[in-house]
């Protein structure tokens, strides 16, 4: 086992990834930008040091930076969690050439499962059932559309590098094509560096189906079973469950995972990995592409399995074997996650930024939260606005839901606009209940959804909230007295008297 690990990235996973450091014994050394000095992730570490700068360039992406200070540390492994330089063969590659072991696949299997093309082909190979469609590498617009003209309307155009959703354009008709195509090879180009896209067909209504698996570096592969992650917003996911409410048919489930096991051995796969596919409404799957990284909603897998995904990432770094034989792999019971976000559904999903002025996650029975704030975080606006996910685990999905509910209602995060409320009037809204959300439920069920007003009761509270706390940082100056004691609202002259005078 390693004795330091760096963390090459920045809250709620660089916490989580933390806590698996301590657990195994492991020095965990976190790096931060100037906007994260005092961040609670930070604290938790056994070692900090800075990256000067807020932008994601200067810091969690400085490569050779980040190089310099796991070298300088003795730190014989990075973890780089999610996002940032997590599929970034480059930086794997770097790791190695200073001896440094990059947590997660080979530099080859990220950059084989991080071209949709090159995926695709494999999938193809692998046997796995892919989207009818064409590589667009070297045909213009007139030949692609004569090689995809066998495929009916509507079609989807996307990038082969990235994702997120840029480089990505649905086309319903012979008019749209051209332009469509020419403004995803701009956008792919100018967002990934490369123009390389794909036309495939585009289904109306499906499911978005993950299977999980881990592979360590002896040859084992394993799968540990479905999530569900139909519930969208910008090609996001904000909602994310296991079992799969799709999936009736275990012997779907079956077929899904051998076909997600499959694909990982054609790339000698060790580490976690996700192989994502969409599901139709006729129950046929397909092979949509492979994340070569732990996903944000693993926990819900952990919960359902038993198993440390993220420790058995480490360990099987550390060149561990997997001890566990398929068979012996179960789900037990029903796990949901929904995404704490800091921004505004009402407002087109607008980023929050500012002060989180009071911050209180739920607890009880069943409920999880991984997070990277405390009250007094700043959210800026450098970083991805996820600030915390609740996590939730019930007998079956019913009660999962419930305690997802009473967790949500529970958490508090005053000074930023949240998408607590929509959480909520997903999780009580009936399609949703019955389980039948595909990835345009969002824009079918709730396109047009505004926050209930808050009652005069709660505006109260909060008004005697923030005179309790002697004003805020970011408004008024708090009122001290003189001799530096407490402050007393029932003395305060300035605003209000708790009894008339005379």
């Amino acid at each position: 086992m390693f004795q330091k690990i760096l963390i090459a990235n920045r809250g709620e996973i660089a916490r989580r990834l933390i806590l698996a450091c301590h657990e195994l014994g492991v020095t965990a050394v976190a790096i931060h930008s100037d906007a994260d000095a005092d961040a609670p992730w930070v604290q938790l570490a056994d070692e900090r040091y800075v990256l000067p700068g807020v932008s994601a360039t200067d810091t969690y992406l400085n490569q050779n930076a980040i190089l310099d200070i796991a070298a300088s540390c003795g730190a014989e492994a990075i973890h780089p969690g999610y996002g940032f330089l997590s599929e970034n063969a480059a930086f794997a590659t770097a790791c190695a050439a200073r001896g440094i072991v990059f947590i997660g696949p080979s530099p080859e299997a990220i950059e084989l499962m991080g071209s949709k093309a090159k995926s695709r082909e494999l999938a193809e190979q692998a046997g796995v059932p892919i989207v009818p469609g064409v590589d667009g590498a070297g045909l213009d617009v007139t030949e692609l559309q004569t090689a995809v003209s066998h495929i009916k309307y509507p079609i989807l155009i996307k990038a082969s590098a990235g994702g997120g959703g840029k480089g990505m354009r649905v086309v319903w008709s012979d008019d749209e094509f051209a332009g469509a195509v020419q403004a995803a090879r701009s956008e792919a180009q100018n967002s990934f560096g490369d123009s390389h896209i794909l036309v495939e067909k585009y289904f109306t209504e499906i499911h978005h189906v993950e299977i999980q698996v881990l592979g360590d570096q002896h040859g084992k592969v394993l799968h540990l079973f479905e999530r569900e992650c139909s519930i969208q917003r910008r090609h996001q996911k904000i909602i994310e469950e296991t079992p799969a409410p799709v999936i009736q048919d275990d012997a779907l489930r079956q077929r899904m995972a051998a076909a997600a096991v499959s694909l990982a051995q054609a790339v000698n796969y060790s580490s976690a990995g996700t192989v994502e596919f969409i599901v139709d409404a006729s129950g046929d799957f397909y092979f949509l592409e492979m994340n070569t990284r732990l996903q944000v909603e693993h926990p819900i897998t952990e919960l359902v399995t038993g198993i440390d995904i993220a420790a058995w990432q480490i360990r099987i770094a550390a060149g561990e074997a997997l001890p566990y034989h398929q068979d012996e792999i179960q789900q037990r019971g029903h796990a949901l996650e929904c995404r704490v976000y800091a921004e505004d559904p009402a407002q087109n999903f607008l980023p929050s930024i500012g002060e989180i002025a009071r911050y209180e996650r739920p607890s009880g029975p069943g409920i999880r939260v991984d997070d990277g704030i405390v009250s007094g975080t700043a959210v800026s606006p450098y970083y991805d606005p996820m600030l915390a996910k609740v996590i939730t685990w019930g007998h079956t999905r019913e009660e999962a839901i419930g305690k997802m509910v009473h967790a949500l209602q529970q958490t508090v995060v005053l000074g930023v606009t949240t998408n607590i409320p929509y959480l909520l009037a997903i999780l009580q809204e009936q399609t949703f209940r019955d389980g039948h959300t595909s990835t345009n439920y969002l824009p079918d069920v709730l396109p047009d959804w505004q926050p209930e007003p808050m009652p005069e009761e709660a505006w109260l509270g909060a008004a005697v909230f923030e005179l309790l706390q002697g004003g805020s940082k970011s408004g008024r100056t708090a009122v001290v007295a003189a001799n530096g004691a407490a402050y007393d609202p029932w003395g305060e002259t300035a605003v209000w008297r708790n009894v008339k005078m005379s």
